[in-house]
């Protein structure tokens, strides 16, 4: 993309890029599309608050989708946010990422979809201790702690999106 990212250039994309470019911050269809269609938006604030409210309506099946285009906390992430986000796994010991991959492996188990967290600025220890602390969440909480950390990702994305370096 070769643009001078601002609120005004996203509030001018057609409906297409402006999906396009969302699904970059978070993979659910459905998101991206009521948040294109909220456009446009006065503030960035605006355009945080209709992510958080959007994300905060969905149905699961569209937090599965998002949940599917996040890489595993560990593995070695193709995209750019991605790697950026999980920069603090970089130079795990080979036992941390072991007992992160194991630590993925009991989480898919017990909740049947990839760990999800806000990586940025955290260790690899730091992550693999709040993996073990949320293998004790009952599904229920479980599903409301990843719908906060997604949003907190979807906040950060939606930053660098808008030319802010989150």
């Amino acid at each position: 993309m070769t643009h001078e990212p601002t609120l005004s250039w996203f509030n001018g994309l057609s409906d297409a890029e402006a999906v396009r470019a969302l699904r970059g911050c978070c993979a659910s269809v459905h998101w991206a599309e009521r948040i294109a269609s909220g456009r446009p938006y006065e503030r960035a604030d605006d355009l945080y608050a209709a992510a958080d409210a959007t994300l905060a309506t969905l149905a699961e099946a569209d937090i599965d989708e998002a949940l599917a285009a996040h890489p595993r906390i560990g593995d070695r992430p193709t995209g750019a946010d991605s790697r950026r986000e999980q920069a603090g796994v970089a130079g795990a010991s080979e036992q941390t990422l072991a007992d992160l991959a194991a630590a993925n492996r009991a989480y898919e188990a017990r909740f049947g979809h990839v760990y999800l967290v806000c990586a940025t600025g955290k260790s690899a220890d730091e992550l693999l201790d709040i993996a073990r602390s949320r293998l004790s969440n009952d599904p229920a909480t479980e599903r409301r702690v990843l719908r906060a950390e997604l949003a907190k990702i979807n906040h950060i994305r939606l930053t660098r999106l808008l030319g802010g370096s989150s």
